[in-house]
């Protein structure tokens, strides 16, 4: 019966797309999150008021993030197509996508971590300055475990906007559902498998969104 209903959809094919998408989701989603939390601690601690307090490599780190966040992904992936080559040897299937997923997504989560950051309470940072705590003590069990719940909710969403990312990637030669609902889909009329491309990627955001609201849930103590 589905068979008949979906005569242009190639099962196969969509197998390998959805692992090709849920691949570079994965894979940017680590670093972004690596990265992000990286940046956000460096646009918080050197923020006005901060432990680390500098105004110069704050102005540029917040506008580095600025930048990026502020280019459109399509955009962001062909002016990085030189760097991709060099970095990965092509500029085709879903490792060359990586680069460009990572860069335009680990900026945008280190401001939610930097926010993650800023709505913990300074009292809890100056109590354990006053008992002997270096920054890295206060980063490992103040900033980190107290802004646990938001960074979780953070990632989620920057997860779900990975997935959106490698359907435009998809569009440009990377591969994954983006790529498949585009050539075999839309370029030849088969509007079946662009539904069917659609709904996986519907039903990948909503076990992202279901996971991140449950993780974030169980770490949220208050």
């Amino acid at each position: 019966m589905i068979l008949s209903v979906l005569p242009h959809v190639n099962w196969d094919k969509m197998l390998s797309a959805t692992i090709e998408t849920l691949y570079m989701t994965l894979v940017a989603s680590v670093f972004s999150f690596l990265l992000g939390i990286g940046l956000g601690l460096i646009l918080f601690l050197t923020g006005p008021g901060q432990l680390l307090e500098n105004k110069w490599i704050h102005r540029f780190f917040s506008a580095f993030v600025n930048i990026f966040r502020s280019i459109p992904f399509v955009i962001l992936i062909i002016l990085l197509l030189d760097f991709t080559k060099l970095l990965v040897g092509t500029m085709l299937g879903p490792n060359a996508a990586l680069p460009a997923l990572i860069i335009g997504s680990a900026p945008f989560y280190g401001r939610l971590v930097e926010i993650a950051f800023r709505e913990i309470d300074k009292g809890v940072i100056e109590a354990s300055l006053s008992m002997g705590a270096s920054i890295g003590t206060i980063i490992k069990k103040v900033l980190i475990p107290e802004s646990l719940p938001a960074l979780v909710s953070g990632i989620t969403v920057t997860t779900i906007s990975l997935v959106g990312y490698t359907a435009m990637a998809g569009v440009i030669g990377a591969g994954g559902l983006g790529n498949l609902a585009y050539l075999e889909g839309f370029q030849r009329h088969r509007f079946d498998v662009v539904i069917v491309a659609t709904i996986i990627i519907l039903l990948i955001v909503f076990v992202i969104q279901w996971i991140g609201d449950t993780c974030s849930h169980y770490l949220d103590k208050r």
